[in-house]
C-alpha cells in the first residue's frame, strides 16, 4: 500500500494505482474527458492535471501513478489556470452551440466548462469541416470533435474494426473514417459504441423524430409502436426516473399521451422468432450433413453487417430467421392489418431499439415482404424516444400504469431477456428442449449461458445429444471465437453473436451516462422481470399460438418463410 495526502485527506492505495483512480477512490472529484479506463489513458485533453508539491510541472491524473508521501492537490490556483486554458483551447476548436446539440445536459465538456465559469473564449475559434454522408444512420459532426481519441480506441479495442484513425498533421490533426473511406464504404457495424463512447455530441445517430411527428398528425394513416426488451430498462435514466418506478407500464403510457394509435411489445416477435428460429436449428440437426457449423443466431444487425464484411464465406450459417423487429413488421402489415380490417399501407410501424444498427436494417430493400412498402417505417433509439417525451412536455412522474394493446402486447420472459447477452441463447434452448422432447425443462436449466465474459460456451443435453453452444458480445470477442471455428480449436453446434458488449442492454442506441457501463445493471433487470413473468417459455405465448393456428400455419410453413425468413446473401 501506499500513503499520500489528495486535497489534505490522508488516503491509502495499492502500489501503481493512478491518481486519477486513487482520487476517485476517495470520492474526489478529478475532471477528465478523454480517459476510458484501461482504453484510453493518453492524458490528450489536460483536463485532469494535477499539482504534486515539489514537482515543477503540473501531471495528468490519469496515466501517473501515485507514490508514496506525495501530497497532491487537484485544484489549486495554478491547476485551475492552467485547466481553464486548455478547456478554452478546446472549446476554440468546438462547435458550443450547446442549444441545439444532442448531448446538451448531457456533456462532459459543457460540464467542465460550467464548472470552471467559463463565459468567454479568448482565443479564435477555428472549427474544422468535413461532408459526411447523408442520411447514413451513423452520423458525426467535425466541428464538435474535441480529438479525444475515445472512439479510435473503443473500435480498436473492443470492436477490432478499426473503423476511425487520425488524419492529418499538426494543428489541421482530426478524426476521420480510417483508410481515407467515406463512411459507407467502410467495414462499420453500426454498433454506435463510438457513440455512447464519445464524450461530446461530435457522434450521434440520424435523427428520425421529425419524422415520426409528422406520422403522429396525419388522420389517414394507423401508427403502431413497437418497444425492445432491452428499452424498458433504460427509458427513463435520461430522464431522470428511479429504475422501479420506469416500468415499461409507464413508457406505454408515455407513448399514448405522444399519440401513437397502438403500443406493441416487440417480446411478441422475439417469441415468434424462438419459434421459428429453434425450429429450423432442429431441421438443420436432423440434416447435420448437410450444413456447415455451428448455426448463428441472427437478430443482431449489428453482427451480420461484420459477418458479412469480414467473413462473408460464413453467411450461409446465419439463421434464415429475421430479426423480431422485422417480424413484427411484416405481421402487423399482413396478419394484424386482417385483423383489424384495414388497407395495409395505412399502417405505420415505428420500432424503439437500443440499437444503432436496427435503422439500417429497416432500410434494407428486402425487408418489404408484407407488400406495403418497407416493414418497418422508422426506427427510433431509446436517446430519441426520451427527446420525444420532452418534447411533448410529459412529465413522467405522473405517469400511471397502462397495457399493451392485444393480442401483439404478450410476450413472455424468456423474450424479455433477449435484450442481454446469452438471453437469445437462453430462449432458444428452452423452446427446442420442448419441441424435440414435448416436456418443458426448468426454466433456469440453461442459466450457464449468462455471465459477463465476453466469450462464453456450454454444453447441454437435448433429447440425448450433446449441444456444445457458445455466446459472444462484443465483436472483438466475436473475431476470437470465430477465429477458434476456423482453427479448428473449437467446435459448436449452436452460438450467438451480439455486436454490443452486454448484448442490447448496452447498445448504441442506449441513454449515455459518462463513465458508466449500465449493460449489466439493466440486464438484471431483465432477468428479474424473466423471473417474475407468468410465462416463461415462447412456446408458451398465447399470442403467438392464435397467430399460427389463424395465419402463420407452423413454424417454417410456407408463409412463415414469406414473412418471417430472409435470404440472408440478398441484404
Amino acid at each position: 500500500m501506499v500513503s499520500l495526502i489528495i486535497d489534505n485527506k490522508k488516503i491509502e492505495v495499492p502500489e501503481h494505482t493512478t491518481i486519477l483512480d486513487a482520487a476517485s477512490k476517495n470520492h474526489i472529484y478529478i475532471p477528465n474527458l478523454c480517459y476510458l479506463k484501461d482504453l484510453n489513458e493518453i492524458g490528450a485533453c489536460r483536463v485532469c492535471l494535477v499539482e504534486i508539491e515539489g514537482v515543477n510541472r503540473l501531471v495528468t491524473a490519469c496515466n501517473n501513478a501515485v507514490e508514496d508521501g506525495m501530497v497532491i492537490h487537484t485544484n489549486s490556483p495554478k491547476v485551475r489556470e492552467a485547466r481553464k486554458i486548455n478547456v478554452e483551447l478546446i472549446l476554440s476548436q468546438h462547435d458550443a452551440r450547446c442549444a441545439t446539440c444532442v448531448r446538451s445536459g448531457n456533456c462532459s465538456l459543457q460540464t467542465i466548462a460550467n464548472d470552471l465559469g467559463i463565459i468567454d473564449i479568448p482565443f479564435e475559434i477555428e472549427l474544422p469541416f468535413a461532408q459526411w454522408t447523408e442520411g447514413f444512420p451513423l452520423v458525426r459532426d467535425y466541428e464538435k470533435c474535441i480529438k479525444c481519441m475515445r472512439c479510435i480506441q473503443v473500435c480498436d479495442k473492443i470492436q477490432d474494426l478499426h473503423i476511425w484513425d487520425l488524419a492529418n498533421t499538426g494543428s489541421r490533426t482530426n478524426v476521420d473514417v480510417s483508410h481515407n473511406l467515406r463512411i459507407e464504404e467502410s467495414d462499420c457495424a453500426l454498433c454506435g459504441q463510438c457513440i455512447t463512447h464519445c464524450p461530446v455530441g461530435a457522434l450521434r445517430e440520424r435523427d428520425d423524430t421529425d419524422i415520426v411527428f409528422d406520422a403522429l398528425a396525419r388522420k389517414d394513416i394507423i401508427t403502431i409502436v413497437q418497444i425492445a426488451p432491452a428499452v424498458r430498462a433504460a427509458w427513463a435514466e435520461n430522464l431522470g426516473l428511479d429504475r422501479d418506478f420506469a416500468t415499461v407500464k409507464r413508457l406505454v403510457a408515455a407513448l399514448r399521451k405522444i399519440g401513437f394509435d397502438y403500443v406493441f411489445d416487440t417480446n411478441f416477435s422475439a417469441d415468434l422468432t424462438i419459434m421459428e428460429e429453434g425450429s429450423e436449428f432442429l431441421e438443420r440437426l436432423k440434416n447435420k450433413k448437410k450444413h456447415n457449423w455451428p448455426m448463428f443466431t441472427s437478430c443482431c444487425p449489428g453482427w451480420v453487417r461484420f459477418i458479412k464484411s469480414q467473413y462473408p464465406d460464413m453467411v450461409d450459417q446465419l439463421s434464415t430467421a429475421k430479426s423480431p423487429q422485422q417480424m413484427f413488421g411484416a405481421i402487423s402489415k399482413t396478419y394484424y392489418a386482417q385483423l383489424l380490417g384495414v388497407d395495409p399501407s395505412r399502417i405505420f410501424n415505428i420500432s424503439i431499439m437500443p440499437c444503432t444498427a436496427k435503422k439500417y436494417e429497416a432500410a434494407l430493400p428486402v425487408m418489404n415482404d408484407a407488400g406495403a412498402g418497407q416493414d418497418v417505417d422508422v426506427v427510433l433509439t431509446t436517446r430519441e424516444v426520451s427527446r420525444m417525451i420532452r418534447a411533448e412536455h410529459i412529465i413522467p412522474e405522473y405517469l400511471e400504469e397502462e397495457e399493451f394493446d392485444m393480442p401483439l402486447g404478450v410476450g413472455t420472459g424468456a423474450a424479455v431477456i433477449f435484450g442481454v447477452t446469452g438471453g437469445v441463447m437462453e430462449a432458444a434452448l428452452r423452446s427446442a428442449y420442448y419441441l424435440a422432447t414435448k416436456e418443458n425443462p426448468d426454466p433456469d436449466a440453461f442459466k450457464d449461458v449468462r455471465g459477463g465474459e465476453g466469450w462464453r460456451e456450454a454444453t447441454f443435453d437435448l433429447a440425448g445429444s450433446k449441444l456444445n453452444v457458445a455466446v459472444a458480445s462484443g465483436l472483438g470477442n466475436t473475431r476470437k471465437l470465430i477465429e477458434a471455428i476456423r482453427n479448428g480449436s473449437a467446435k459448436y453446434d449452436f452460438v450467438e453473436i451480439m455486436a454490443c458488449p452486454g448484448g442490447c442492454a448496452g447498445g448504441g442506441g442506449q441513454p449515455i451516462e459518462e463513465g458508466k457501463e449500465l449493460a449489466g445493471e439493466r440486464g438484471e433487470i431483465l432477468y428479474g422481470l424473466d423471473k417474475i413473468n407468468d410465462l416463461r417459455f415462447s412456446h408458451e405465448n398465447p399470442s403467438v399460438l392464435k397467430c399460427y393456428e389463424d395465419f402463420l400455419g407452423k413454424p417454417l410453413s410456407h408463409r412463415s418463410h414469406r414473412l418471417l425468413h430472409t435470404e440472408q446473401k440478398d441484404w
